[in-house]
């Protein structure tokens, strides 16, 4: 579709600046999206992408600048606002309500009423959450709780309730980022189709071949400022990388990720044995073991049983049969307060909810875990807490204005960090990692790698989950897949390959 043709229903930002008590987040930054296109947005990790998504719709103001619809200025105080304009927000991590069905998230707000009496209409509120859930190939009940549902169909709902707003402008803030390939390439077909109904797309995203498989545009932010806009055909990957960093990533990140494939070292004596591990309904039949320097990781689809596994270990779900030894000793951790102080810590998939407290400070975060080592009497000692929070975000690179910034105000990646930070305040011996780098860049995603090869050099046993096959490889001596619930096989760093781990994933030989 020409441009000219797009003019009308044009959304436009210009000049948008923001700051949270510090310098700014995001710096006179313009922007445009056209009905009828896929509008990519990439940079690092606190590059201002989230930022400028929620100045689209409501979740902040702009402390300078002015958003337009059809060139005319509008103000967008709050999200209800930006649903009246016709705009839609997927955030990152999802913003649902986990007491409330999946029908009622979907149309929360606005609940079908009938129109003599004030009374919801259930029945048909239940059978077009319905039709929505089809019309994106989920297979979730309209009825189930969404508390009770993973991130990966968390992020399903909140697509079909987008979809529900029939909205003009739907804002993906990172939507793949717990997807499986084959739940991508449904996603990408409803993007189609919107796309094809004369809606405007803004895909964030950091993973570069998906944002050159569906956009049209992509824009590229650095350190809160617009860097440029290009048609998707007309930039290559790797120039758009070196848009992101500002220095030429690609050779380097290959030289890193080869260098972790050979770090090599021999593996300690066990730390994590599990034997036959299984929960009612969830999985069955667990058996694996982490030895001490040694990375191991547990692939597969999202709802194979991966993170149940995890948190049953780590004390947060019941296991129901089974043994799990730590440095040969049997335990059964009846809270994560007993598996941290034995010296076992986990990192959560989903970080916002069950990793940190947002409104709280990043030096309150990291040493969180620790209250007891940095308190006495009841008192919390200020500057060994500041001490070791500091240590940490130099460790890790956090990119904050100050440790007392509320965590709420950093990048995904950043938050990651920090919330790597209050694992290893811990000192633990044993590190599960529950995708580590989701929504993670480029640049900070080679950084967690290196941290996890170097705190596996320290002889710290690591048991990593990931749905990205690359990290997979790149880092495991041991890949170890599971499919519906069960342990499909196991390959070492010689045998696994992204053709040998899918095999097993979807239900065949590893060697066929």
């Amino acid at each position: 579709m020409a441009q000219d043709a797009r003019r009308q229903g044009i959304l436009k930002a210009r000049g948008l600046t923001k700051a949270f008590g510090g310098p700014p987040v995001l710096r006179e930054v313009d922007f445009e999206l056209f009905p009828g296109e896929v509008h990519a947005v990439v940079g690092e990790n606190g590059a201002g992408k989230s930022t400028l998504l929620k100045l689209l719709t409501g979740v902040h103001e702009p402390d300078a600048g002015e958003i337009a619809i059809d060139g005319a200025p509008v103000a967008i105080p709050s999200p209800a606002a930006a649903q009246a304009l016709g705009i839609a927000h997927i955030f990152q991590e999802p913003t649902l309500f986990p007491d409330l069905s999946v029908a009622e998230n979907i149309f929360v707000g606005r609940l079908p009423v009938g129109e003599r009496f004030p009374v919801v209409r259930w029945r048909a509120m239940r059978q077009e959450a319905r039709a929505l859930l089809d019309s994106i190939g989920a297979r979730l009940s309209p009825e189930a709780l969404v508390g009770t549902l993973s991130v990966a169909e968390q992020q399903l709902v909140e697509i079909a309730a987008a979809l529900s707003q029939k909205a003009r402008y739907v804002l993906m803030d990172e939507p793949t980022a717990s997807l499986t390939p084959r739940e991508v390439e449904r996603l990408f077909r409803i993007i189609r189709d919107l796309k094809d109904r004369g809606a405007g797309i803004v895909f964030v995203n950091h993973r570069l071949e998906e944002v050159f498989a569906i956009a049209d545009r992509v824009t590229v932010l650095r350190d809160g400022g617009k860097v440029g806009t290009w048609t998707v055909g007309e930039v290559s990957r790797d120039e758009v990388i070196r848009a992101m960093v500002g220095r030429e990533l690609a050779r380097w990140a290959k030289q890193e990720m080869d260098a972790e494939r050979r770090r090599g070292g021999p593996a300690g004596e066990v730390l994590l044995e599990v034997e036959n591990l299984g929960a009612r309904g969830r999985f069955a039949g667990v058996s694996l073991h982490v030895r001490r320097g040694e990375i191991v990781a547990l692939a597969g689809l999202v709802g194979a049983g991966r993170s149940e596994v995890a948190q049953a270990i780590f004390g947060i779900e019941r296991f129901h049969t089974g043994t799990i030894r730590f440095k040969g000793k049997p335990v059964a951790f009846r809270s994560p307060r007993e598996a941290l102080a034995a010296g076992i810590a986990y990192l959560p998939e989903d970080r916002q909810h069950q990793g940190l407290i947002l409104p709280f400070p990043v030096s309150g975060n990291i040493t969180l875990s620790i209250l007891g080592e940095i308190s006495r009497s009841g008192w919390l000692l200020r500057r060994k807490e500041q001490a070791m929070a500091k240590e940490q975000v130099e460790r890790l690179g956090v990119r904050t204005p100050g440790i007392s910034t509320p965590v709420q105000h950093l990048s995904g990646g950043n938050q990651q960090k920090v919330l790597v930070g209050k694992l290893l305040v811990t000192r633990p011996e044993v590190l599960i990692l529950d995708e580590p780098t989701r929504g993670v860049d480029v640049g900070a995603k080679a950084e967690i790698h290196r941290l996890i090869v170097e705190l596996a050099r320290q002889g710290i046993g690591v048991l990593m989950i990931s749905s990205d096959l690359s990290e997979v490889l790149a880092l495991a001596d041991r890949v170890l897949v599971m499919r519906d619930g069960r342990l499909a096989g196991e390959l070492d760093r010689a045998q696994a390959t992204e053709e040998a781990v899918m095999r097993l994933a979807v239900g065949g030989a590893a060697s066929a």
